[in-house]
């Protein structure tokens, strides 16, 4: 009775075994059965149409006329404006390429990898793309390489580092195929069960007087102003606080070059110059 009851035993215990070790490696970084997922574009595209626009201002205010009460709100605007024109300008191939990559389905590399292929316009101008991703001990390694047909072919425009759950990251931006030296550091983190995030844009530009200048975008859960964005002027070397509600829309800014003293300047619900509380 004994042996039966051992030779019974064994069969067990290596169905036991085999259970164990398959659910170890399906859980380990190596597991390439599924593509990782490509974080979101908030990560690598800073939201600058949250914070209040001049058409906001006109519809608020009853009319243009009113506009040069807004002083407080308009130096904020130009602030951020500088760096939403560098964006849209500078980096509009990348910025198109990494959008269009939704779009698309990757497909398993014989190394391991995924690669997302594909065809994208930016400024009026046809470019391939292939997206990589490589999953890493510590995380997913991205890599964006874009040609363009007699220009370029596989330039690595951007790599980055997310980490699994895709709640926090780095980009690492170059200039150009011309000058392709980096040029922007992206870090991000986001919190999707609190409805929190930033994303950090910091100018890495070799020699640049600029480098070291940054943008810092939040969305917080703290009141009476949600949101906000800090600016480092490097060659100035000033640093420009702004805070706003995304709701009400009234917000305020502190700027010590720009006001002569380290107080904050107020806006109201028409973006209109008032005075702050505190």
């Amino acid at each position: 009775m004994k042996t039966n009851i051992f030779k019974l035993l064994i069969p067990l215990m290596a169905v036991i075994l085999l259970v164990g070790c398959t659910k170890e490696s399906t859980n380990g970084p190596e597991n390439t059965a599924k593509a990782p997922q490509i974080p979101p574009q908030s990560t690598f595209i800073m939201d600058f149409e949250a914070f209040p626009s001049q058409q906001q201002v006109l519809l608020k205010s009853n009319g243009s006329e009113k506009i040069l009460g807004h002083q407080n709100w308009g130096w904020a605007a130009i602030n951020v404006g500088v760096w939403n024109t560098f964006i849209t300008v500078g980096l509009v191939v990348p910025v198109a390429a990494f959008v269009e990559s939704f779009n698309h389905e990757p497909e398993l590399q014989a190394d391991g990898s995924w690669t997302w292929s594909y065809q994208v316009r930016a400024a009026g101008v046809l470019h391939t793309a292939k997206l990589r991703a490589q999953v890493k001990t510590e995380g997913v390694l991205w890599e964006m390489y874009i040609s363009k047909q007699n220009a370029y072919d596989e330039f690595l425009w951007y790599s980055g580092l997310s980490n699994y759950l895709r709640t926090s990251g780095t980009w690492t931006v170059y200039k150009n195929p011309d000058e392709p030296v980096p040029c922007l550091q992206i870090e991000w983190h986001r919190n999707p069960a609190q409805k929190t995030a930033d994303i950090r844009y910091e100018n890495i530009t070799p020699d640049d007087p600029e480098n070291g200048g940054y943008i810092y975008y939040g969305v917080t859960n703290q009141s009476p102003f949600d949101a906000f964005y800090t600016i480092y002027a490097k060659s100035k070397d000033n640093l420009v606080d702004i805070q706003w509600d995304l709701t009400d829309i009234n917000g305020r800014i502190r700027d010590p070059n720009h006001f002569g003293d380290p107080d904050w300047y107020c806006w109201d619900e028409t973006l209109s110059d008032v005075q702050c509380n505190q």
